[in-house]
């Protein structure tokens, strides 16, 4: 009993030492394929390790072996961190294009630094596994809470996702569509719609 408070007074004087102090810790997630994702992240940023996909996600979701085209899109105290995702899949089965997509939003999105793993506490995640895309004729057919959208002209293509904080209308998703294209507004372009299926 001595022994305990001994201790439990020099741990509040000096700190706890190394090995009681705990690594931040993500919020814990419901969906299979936010918490697949939350896993990917944090074991690559501890370990610089891509994981498996895990037997027992495919119990839980039958339809993740199929390959989807699929962004994951990272908040950080409410503040986008990261969003990285393909519209095609490139990868087998969806479950690894999370995994990858994931550790590419928190590593190798151009408009940010690498994640640290001191932010994994107050981290979000959300997961969009994206239907097929189609041609569009017009802006009349789209809708900016519905439909993500592809626009292209040539080798330049932009793509916005749904239902995006801080995109009130279709003109407004077709305009930063563009501008992620590095295309004017008055250059002739293909258009597509896609919906998604959100996990958060």
């Amino acid at each position: 009993m001595l022994r305990s408070r001994i201790r439990d007074f020099w741990d509040s004087v000096v700190g706890r030492p190394p090995e009681y102090a705990s690594a931040p810790r993500m919020p814990e997630a419901t969906h299979p394929l936010v918490r697949l994702a939350a896993e990917a992240i944090t074991t690559y940023l501890s370990h610089q390790r891509v994981i498996e996909p895990p037997d027992t996600l495919f119990d839980e979701m039958p339809g993740a072996r199929m390959p989807a085209g699929v962004f994951v899109c990272l908040k950080h105290q409410g503040r986008l961190r990261g969003c990285i995702g393909t519209t095609e899949p490139i990868h087998a089965t969806l479950v690894v294009e999370v995994i990858h997509n994931a550790i590419g939003a928190a590593v190798r999105d151009p408009r940010f630094p690498p994640m640290q793993s001191v932010e994994l506490e107050r981290l979000e995640i959300s997961v969009d596994v994206l239907g097929p895309s189609e041609p569009v004729p017009n802006v009349t057919v789209l809708d900016h809470r519905r439909f993500g959208i592809i626009v292209r002209s040539g080798e330049r293509r932009g793509v916005l996702l749904p239902d995006i904080e801080g995109i009130n209308s279709v003109a407004e998703q077709v305009a930063a569509a563009r501008d992620k294209a590095g295309l004017s507004t008055d250059e002739p372009v293909e258009m597509f719609r896609f919906e998604v299926t959100r996990y958060r």
